[in-house]
């Protein structure tokens, strides 16, 4: 069967998260968004895991229920460790396939951090170590680098992290079947690295608030089940995945933002990684940690759905604006407006999920029940045809569904410094 997946969530005792994240919220989003497997987020966390035990039914194959919602368990944790001569901080995502499991886990992990103190703990492992001792647990049990090229917490980070998985993991790299690509980078991006030839790419929300719950997805195809999952992953078993624009993540580019310096590759390759306003080192972004890591170049292009692939077979990816922001642009107000909540929910009410009207429902439905104005924003936004300035140093970038640029080769359009240089990923 082919199933949406979000495994990349946080509950209210994360750090900077919402304190509206409950399982009633979830599973109703997830309605609303077009979810059918969520993450039950933080379960390191003692008060929050005891809450997902009383909470959560299982269902027999290594799934949970809650409110129609189908659930994993999973969360996300920080390696804090000296590896390699450096000090490595690196995110990752973890999964276990029972609460029995989760207990173990948590029992082991109990002496190498606080685990209390934060939803997504610092842990004092390095990601192999951690890799190891969940093993020895279960040999179930998934580890997936998470938002694998953020410069502070990936594990291709240019700040702290590795240059390839082997670097990392070394011996233990078989166990690694899967990335998750980040919001800054997309999958052609990670396409470049031969080393992931055999590793499914996926992306998911990190959702800090209900609304941006499956900005980012994974649809995948294979049995809905924890087995059915692993199998999955392994065997890059993905229907597609659902991205960011990859130009709206904060760290695509390189820059300064004290400095407010915003820079492609081909201008750091000019002027070199120091700021040009201060002279201090710049922030390295993601698309220019891709090029001094990549070993090849890729060829893509759009299929008549809007999808993008490539010519090496792997499962394709489409860019999608989240319809709330499409919705505020079309109506000229904020997002957080009356007014476009209004709209957003009776498009959702009518024609059914986000995921669903973005990609699926008919322009003309769209037009029936929104307008116009939207119907044409949510077409623009499947073509490709916005506006974007690419963000850099912790500082998003900037989506238009209507604007001014000059296209670029990926059929959108790149305003203000730091175009995303596509002669180095997109070829032919």
């Amino acid at each position: 069967m082919i199933y949406s997946a979000d495994l990349h969530l946080h509950s209210p005792f994360a750090r900077a998260t919402s304190r509206r994240l409950t399982f009633d919220n979830m599973a109703k989003w997830a309605r609303i968004k077009g979810i059918d497997l969520l993450a039950s987020a933080d379960f390191t966390h003692p008060d929050w895991f005891a809450h997902t035990r009383r909470t959560l039914r299982p269902t027999g194959d290594g799934l949970y229920e809650y409110g129609g919602a189908r659930f994993v368990l999973g969360t996300e944790v920080n390696c804090n460790g000296y590896q390699g001569g450096r000090n490595r901080r690196i995110h990752m995502l973890m999964f276990a396939p029972d609460m029995d499991c989760v207990e173990r886990v948590n029992s082991a992990l109990s002496d190498k951090g606080l685990l209390a103190s934060d939803g997504r703990p610092t842990l004092h492992l390095t990601p192999r170590e951690l890799l190891e001792l969940l093993l020895d647990i279960d040999e179930r049990v998934m580890l997936i680098p998470a938002h694998a090229w953020t410069p502070h917490f990936g594990i291709y980070g240019s700040k702290t992290g590795f240059d390839s998985l082997e670097e990392c993991f070394g011996d233990l790299t078989p166990h690694i079947c899967a990335i998750e690509t980040g919001l800054s980078s997309d999958p052609a991006m990670n396409w470049r690295m031969p080393e992931l030839d055999g590793v499914s790419i996926v992306s998911f929300s990190d959702a800090h608030s209900l609304p941006k719950m499956a900005r980012e997805l994974t649809i995948i195809d294979g049995e809905l089940s924890y087995d059915g999952l692993r199998r999955a992953l392994k065997a890059q078993s993905i229907a597609y995945t659902v991205e960011f624009f990859p130009e709206e993540g904060k760290y695509h580019n390189s820059g300064h933002r004290k400095c407010g310096v915003n820079l492609s590759p081909d201008e750091v390759a000019t002027s070199g990684d120091a700021c040009p306003a201060c002279g201090r080192r710049m922030t390295l972004g993601v698309l220019q940690r891709t090029e001094q890591l990549s070993r090849r170049r890729v060829n893509t292009y759009k299929d008549g759905n809007g999808m993008a692939r490539g010519d090496s077979g792997r499962p394709p990816f489409r860019s999608l604006v989240g319809l709330q922001q499409v919705v505020a642009e079309s109506l000229g107000r904020g997002v957080n407006t009356k007014g476009v909540q209004a709209q957003y929910f009776r498009l959702i009410d009518e024609l059914g999920s986000e995921l669903h009207i973005l990609t699926d429902a008919g322009i003309a439905d769209i037009a029936v029940v929104g307008g116009e104005r939207i119907a044409e924003g949510v077409a623009r936004v499947r073509k490709g045809d916005i506006v974007i300035e690419p963000g850099y140093d912790g500082v998003f970038g900037k989506v238009s569904v209507w604007g001014e640029g000059a296209a670029d080769g990926d059929g959108h359009r790149i305003r203000g410094q730091g175009a995303r240089g596509q002669g180095a990923l997109f070829c032919g």
